[in-house]
């Protein structure tokens, strides 16, 4: 289970851009995180992820806080941000068999797992290739795969469907179902809110940096959909 408890943030030592959030995510669960531009999604992230560090709160991942072993921590965990930064003059190959040893995972079990999802994906003839010569789909793909060979405990996606075309949109979803059924936990920020609506166990509407709503999916939107509970929201302001 994910835990956040109180978390506060602030980068002005003045008015928190995270004020208070309170979250628990089981496992298995797939979680969508929705907010407008600047409502807090991003910090939140960064903050779950141990990037940046925060005033107030605690997060707890399966009984282990971040702050108390956070290398420990960060080994359970995959983060893709909505435009992931890579070393843009290795191979792709090479790039995730450097995450592989990173994280010290089995070689013959990775190497099928890099072939199933390059497969997948269809970039399986141009992992040989510099990944600066990628298109930003292609390296969307590429940060994907990195994530999911890692089988990670939590797996962060912030936007994870921009610049992918249809079909990688749809694989990249049954990846996520798929990992969730081994027991994984998936927090997934979108502005699609359709996707977020059929994909989704739970959701919650971050808002000026407090959670405005929380709660399964079925339950949150009723008879609407999320993206009409979300602009009543935001009317309301």
């Amino acid at each position: 289970m994910l835990i956040v408890n109180n978390l506060k943030k602030t980068y002005d030592g003045k008015k928190y851009v995270v004020d208070n959030v309170n979250l628990e995510i089981e496992n298995g669960h797939i979680f969508a995180f929705v907010g407008h531009n600047g409502a807090g999604k991003t910090t939140t992230i960064k903050s779950i992820v141990g990037i940046l560090d925060f005033e107030q709160g605690e997060i707890s991942l399966n009984g282990l806080n971040l702050k108390d072993d956070e290398t420990t921590f960060k080994k359970q965990i995959a983060y893709i941000p909505d435009n992931p930064n890579l070393y843009e003059n290795l191979t792709g190959i090479a790039y995730l068999n450097f995450i592989s040893d990173i994280y010290d995972l089995n070689k013959a079990e990775v190497k099928e797992d890099i072939l199933k999802y390059a497969d997948d994906f269809e970039i399986r003839g141009r992992l040989s290739d510099q990944i600066k010569s990628y298109s930003h789909g292609m390296k969307q793909k590429l940060a994907l795969i990195s994530a999911f060979i890692r089988k990670p405990k939590l797996l962060i996606l912030d936007e994870p469907f921009v610049g992918l075309d249809p079909s990688a949109a749809f694989k990249t979803k049954e990846m996520m179902k798929n990992l969730t059924r081994s027991g994984s936990i998936i927090f997934f920020s979108t502005h699609i809110l359709e996707v977020a609506e059929k994909l989704c166990d739970r959701v919650a509407i971050i808002k000026d940096g407090k959670i405005v709503v929380e709660g399964k999916m079925n339950e949150v939107k009723g008879d609407k959909s999320l993206e009409n509970v979300f602009l009543e929201l935001l009317d309301n302001e």
